[in-house]
């Protein structure tokens, strides 16, 4: 679309829904039957934020970020995480060059706009840690140097459920560096029949068709952000905030982050269904996703179940 198509804003807004539900509808025919996971890892995308799938594996986690990549095109690095991983093998390190008497850096695969870091949690802590600084700052600091990672740059990692063997769990710490989590969940009957019957998935996505540009990306981020709150809304946030921090049901609440990856993720989800301002329905939407890996359940260890962590907070907080 050229520019001055551009200068109206209905044209315009009519152009972005156009390319979101384009975008959607791509994605939407590698992973079957998943409309609600697809839009809440675009909400993400689009909020700036990380993304956290926990399943069990061969539920179609790792296709998803790769469809993603493809469809968004961006540049796609998959890192897989195993306990003899080391924080260099993510964040690159400095090599010796002898005919120029130096040490070159040699960028690791961090320096990408999309990272899938596949079964993050069978990792050990100090590996695990080298995303925290990239996740958060969008930098990463080796050797006492500095580097800025890629804009955009969107992490999705894949957990393996904490029982299985061989896994070591995320801190909170680090828990909390993701904006959302979800579960992508078996396949329904007609989708798993889809999927038998028809061609396989993971050939079709180097054939599928790039929607969006890096450019156009950002615009969406930008124009998402911009989003109407009005202060009825704000008023809501703050409720769930207060309630999970005065609650007996969590160990602690919710952080200011916390609230701030609320609001952000409700903005997203509003933008990508096309809603020009933010309504508390947004915020109902997204809250188990940013909510359930940041509570912890009180009198026990682990996190708060999806169902209680949400159903609590949206049983006693009621909308202004």
């Amino acid at each position: 679309m050229l520019q001055s198509d551009m200068d109206s804003p209905v044209k315009q807004s009519t152009w972005l829904a156009g390319l979101l539900d384009e975008a959607l509808s791509t994605i939407g025919k590698i992973i079957l039957g998943k409309e609600e996971q697809i839009r809440l890892a675009l909400t993400c995308l689009v909020a700036r934020g990380h993304l956290l799938i926990e399943d069990l594996p061969g539920v179609g986690k790792t296709t998803l970020a790769h469809v993603i990549a493809q469809v968004m095109g961006l540049d796609f690095q998959r890192i897989q995480f195993t306990s003899d991983l080391l924080p260099a093998d993510v964040l690159g390190l400095s090599v010796f060059d002898r005919e120029n008497n130096i040490f070159e850096f040699h960028p690791g695969p961090i320096f990408s706009n999309l990272i899938l870091a596949d079964e993050v949690n069978r990792a050990t802590p100090k590996t695990q840690s080298a995303l925290l600084e990239a996740m958060e700052e969008h930098q990463v600091t080796t050797e006492g140097t500095t580097r800025s990672l890629p804009d955009p740059f969107f992490v999705i990692a894949t957990q393996n459920p904490v029982h299985q063997i061989g896994t070591f769990p995320l801190p909170e710490s680090q828990l909390d560096r993701f904006l959302l989590r979800i579960h992508m969940g078996y396949p329904g009957k007609q989708a798993e029949r889809d999927l038998l019957s028809g061609a396989d998935r993971r050939s079709m996505i180097d054939q599928m068709k790039v929607v969006f540009d890096q450019k156009k990306l950002k615009l969406f981020q930008s124009q998402a952000q911009q989003l109407h709150v009005s202060d009825a809304l704000l008023d809501y946030i703050q409720a769930i905030l207060q309630f999970s921090r005065s609650s007996n049901n969590f160990e602690f609440g919710l952080s200011p982050r916390g609230g701030l990856a609320l609001l952000s993720a409700a903005k997203a989800w509003a933008f990508i269904t096309g809603h020009g301002f933010v309504v508390p329905e947004h915020v109902k939407t997204v809250l188990p996703s940013v909510v359930n890996h940041r509570l912890l359940a009180s009198g026990r260890a682990g996190n708060a179940s999806d169902i209680v962590a949400a159903d609590i907070i949206l049983q006693n907080v009621p909308i202004p």
